[in-house]
């Protein structure tokens, strides 16, 4: 009789474990966790993230994931999605179902080309999903050889994965197996079908929202809450990214590799400068509109907005001046704390409402007002000696996260407002069945910012990463759908200039770091972009080069 190999692993939560080696994690969380196990996605496992096939080899510290943490909820967003496509295969079998983006709680998928999914077919569908799970069918992943791999996303007639291998020349594709069914997924996903058995769809007008469980709701389902103006920005994004033929990635590597990448990057930014002259446009047609509030999440591109649009509004005739509520900050021992004791300066209470909102009616009144600056080094409030007033010909700019709250400027009236969200929506997708995060996007963005402008290195904007998160879901995004317009600061070509930037800077995370897993998942990603080096055709007013340098602006 074989006696099994014993070692020594620290589960979190738990403790020290003395485990047979070579089982996999799944094993291992049935023995630790019971009848609960499939509550539990996947693992860190010392600072990297692994599917729970893995197996077990040497003594390891190990955490297991569940939907309360981003990994554990990414792995069971991409399974359910795993699912639904599965679903639409056995239902629609001449027609592609596209994973497309968040929309509230919801992640809104539909189906491409000509094909639409009627409210009859939602019960359907989940009838199709509910049965995969109930089978409880195995997910597999195997890296085979290239030509292996091109062949079965051939048969399997993923047309989109083949177009993008073939741009990329990699010698192994990662391929899953679902039942009979072949595909491919940027990320892990749990073991079996099983995994995912909580979930409903709503009826989305000519697709469907996936409803599934998040970290606060945990194994019930969140309550959709309708985003109108967003959804209509993703909507017309997707419509231009396809008119170009610009909605994944295989494409803008084929304009790269054939030298017409300065067309699509011409093209991306007249049709920006098209969209800011529009807002500008309606702004000046409204007499009565004196005040201009813009807020977006971090590293949207909020001050290259705000400074093309002033330019715009100067086309019109329009003298705007520009207002930062940052200089409004209440002195430092004054300023709010959050849970760990430290001052919560993205509280929208760390400014002084009163102050900021009597100065804004004073000039709203034709009175000049001398507008305070604030020392950041000393935390307090000074002079600035900048005296400013205003008329009508002088609108007044006011840039900041808390820009669509209702209590910023609560003195205002809302007919003399005029409130832009804006966010980098990334109209782009790896493929049919892989979406861009748009937070990746901005994290992407911000890392390379922080380099290059703020002194800051990756690790540190990693680390302060987690909170500026908690930031925007608490002060940003509730109030996003309070915007007059939404503005999509993406642009379809940024991540093949941005890769060049950001992925020395996480080559430099090692596997002793707590940021290791992220830094690997992020140049997993940008491994899929094929790298635009020449830079000259982006314009200075660009959003991008408030990010990579060589803007025209005074923002730095």
């Amino acid at each position: 009789m074989k006696i099994m190999e014993k070692i020594k692993v620290y589960v979190d939560g738990v403790g020290e474990m003395h485990i047979d080696k070579d089982i996999t994690l799944e094993e291992l969380a049935k023995e630790v966790y019971g009848k609960n196990h499939k509550d539990y996605l996947g693992a860190r496992v010392n600072n990297q993230i692994y599917h729970l096939r893995k197996k077990v080899k040497e003594d390891m510290y190990i955490k297991f994931l569940d939907i309360s943490e981003r990994d554990g909820y990414r792995i069971y967003t991409r399974t359910i999605s795993a699912v639904f496509i599965l679903a639409c295969k056995e239902i629609f079998p001449d027609c592609t179902a596209k994973i497309e983006h968040f929309l509230g709680e919801g992640l809104y998928a539909e189906l491409e080309g000509n094909c639409s999914i009627s409210f009859k077919e939602i019960e359907v569908i989940k009838a199709k999903m509910e049965e995969i799970i109930h089978n409880d069918l195995a997910i597999t992943r195997e890296k085979v050889p290239y030509e292996e791999g091109i062949a079965l996303f051939e048969e399997h007639d993923h047309k989109d994965k083949v177009r993008l291998y073939k741009t990329l020349g990699r010698e192994e594709i990662q391929t899953y197996k679902i039942g009979n069914h072949i595909d491919g997924f940027y990320g892990y996903l749990a073991p079996s079908t099983s995994y995912v058995s909580v979930f409903d769809l709503k009826y989305y007008y000519p697709g469907v929202i996936i409803l599934f469980p998040n970290k606060e709701s945990k194994n019930t389902l969140p309550e959709f809450k309708e985003q109108k103006k967003l959804g209509k920005v993703f909507k017309e994004a997707n419509e231009w990214a396809d008119i170009l033929d610009l909605g994944y990635v295989s494409s803008l590597n084929e304009k790269t590799l054939e030298g017409d990448i300065n067309e699509v990057i011409r093209v991306s930014e007249a049709l920006h400068e098209k969209k800011i002259a529009e807002i500008a446009d309606i702004i000046c047609k409204d007499d009565e509109i004196n005040m201009i509030l813009i807020a977006g999440p971090s590293s949207s591109g909020k001050t290259t907005f705000a400074q093309r649009l002033a330019v715009h509004l100067k086309v019109n005739g329009k003298r705007p001046i520009s207002i930062s509520v940052d200089d409004y900050f209440l002195d430092r021992e004054k300023t709010p704390v959050n849970e760990d004791g430290e001052y919560d300066f993205e509280a929208l209470e760390a400014i002084n409402l009163k102050a900021f909102n009597e100065d804004l009616v004073k000039l709203l009144e034709g009175e000049m007002i001398e507008l305070p600056k604030y020392n950041f080094y000393t935390g307090k409030s000074e002079s600035s000696g900048r005296r400013i007033k205003v008329d009508k010909d002088h609108p007044i700019i006011v840039e900041g996260i808390h820009g669509l709250n209702p209590k910023l400027a609560s003195y205002i009236p809302e007919k003399n407002k005029f409130k832009i969200y804006i966010s980098a929506l990334t109209q782009l997708n790896i493929d049919a069945h892989n979406r861009i995060s748009t937070r990746d996007t901005r994290l992407i963005r911000r890392m390379v910012r922080d380099n290059k402008f703020r002194g800051n290195g990756v690790f540190r904007t990693f680390e302060l990463w987690e909170g500026v998160i908690e930031g925007e879901d608490k002060h940003i995004f509730p109030y996003q759908e309070n915007a007059d317009i939404m503005f999509d600061s993406a642009l379809v070509y940024e991540l093949a200039v941005l890769k060049k930037y950001a992925v020395p800077l996480l080559k430099e995370v090692g596997k002793d770091s707590v940021y290791y897993s992220e830094a690997k998942r992020l140049l997993r990603f940008l491994n899929y972009f094929k790298e635009i080096e020449e830079e000259r055709v982006i314009p200075p007013n660009s959003i991008i080069r408030e990010f990579i340098g060589g803007t025209g602006f005074d923002i730095h």
